[in-house]
């Protein structure tokens, strides 16, 4: 059997769709597939939906039986060992969960991240100290100092990834709450955060809005998610909703499309960029 991996890799996914479709497009059943394998039919399901590392010597027995071309074949395998290389948060195998390294894995992929954070400040904008007092108070279930610091620099790590040359757009609403609730007692902590988020407004593939209580009720108003939107064509937008113990991934078209037009009906009645900039102003002064 493939060897299975802890979470898949936004390149086993794509891969195990374009398997599933070069299948297809030969007209052959997942049976017939798993006869030239001499394996299960539940194998090649597995290969397909990315909960396997694509064994290599299986993809180009599958190849060759689908009609690839050797030159595309050849193309598909190359893809096929880098997509089974760990990703960069293997490292932090200690403290990220199952149901997060998929998370991780699709953020670093993704061209478009759009997400409603009602608690906090999203993981992506955070400052140290600030990432340090939220984890230190139990939100996310650890309580160890070195368990904390090894979720801190987890964070800080997958911050990079605004950083680097195209880095994806990372649109975010959040609730007037996050800036009413200090997360510690120390105000410095709360003033350079905002420090923070205001600095990452000035970056064009960042927007911050606001839904101010002001507002009144949205329709987003019930727990915190992300959309995920993709270049590649073979993924689908996906949307991540996280729990108190775990997490969900929805990609069914009638759930992400709820889950847009929620965002699309809070982008239009949360803050204009001025207005951000003005609150976050004032809520640094608050903080003295």
């Amino acid at each position: 059997m493939s060897e299975r991996r802890t979470a898949p890799t936004v390149g086993q996914v794509v891969l195990g769709k374009r398997l599933q479709e070069l299948r297809e497009t030969a007209g052959l059943k997942r049976e017939e597939a798993a006869r030239i394998l001499h394996v299960a039919p539940a194998t090649v399901r597995r290969m397909e939906t990315a909960e396997v590392a694509l064994k290599i010597p299986y993809v180009q027995m599958l190849l060759a039986a689908y009609g690839v071309p050797e030159q595309e074949a050849a193309e598909f395998v190359a893809l096929a060992e880098d997509a089974n290389r760990p990703g960069w948060w293997q490292r932090f195998h200690d403290v990220l969960p199952d149901w997060f390294s998929l998370f991780v894995s699709l953020e670093g992929a993704a061209k478009m991240l759009r997400s409603y954070e009602p608690h906090f400040v999203p993981g992506l904008l955070q400052t140290e100290d600030y990432a340090r007092a939220v984890l230190r108070a139990g939100a996310t279930g650890v309580d160890a100092e070195a368990t904390v610091e090894r979720h801190v620099a987890l964070r800080m790590t997958r911050q990079r990834l605004l950083e680097r040359e195209a880095p994806p757009k990372l649109w975010v609403i959040m609730e007037e709450t996050v800036l009413r609730r200090p997360v510690s007692a120390d105000a410095r902590v709360m003033r350079e955060q905002i420090d923070r988020l205001l600095e990452a407004m000035g970056h064009a593939h960042v927007t911050l809005q606001i839904a101010e209580f002001a507002a009144g009720p949205h329709p987003g108003a019930y727990a915190p998610f992300s959309l995920f939107r993709f270049a590649e064509p073979e993924l689908p937008d996906m949307v991540f909703t996280e729990y108190l113990t775990g997490a969900l991934y929805l990609d069914s078209r009638n759930e992400v499309a709820a889950h847009l037009e929620a965002l699309d009906h809070m982008t239009a009645r949360a803050t204009s960029a001025e207005r951000t900039r003005a609150l976050l102003r004032e809520y640094r002064e608050h903080y003295r």
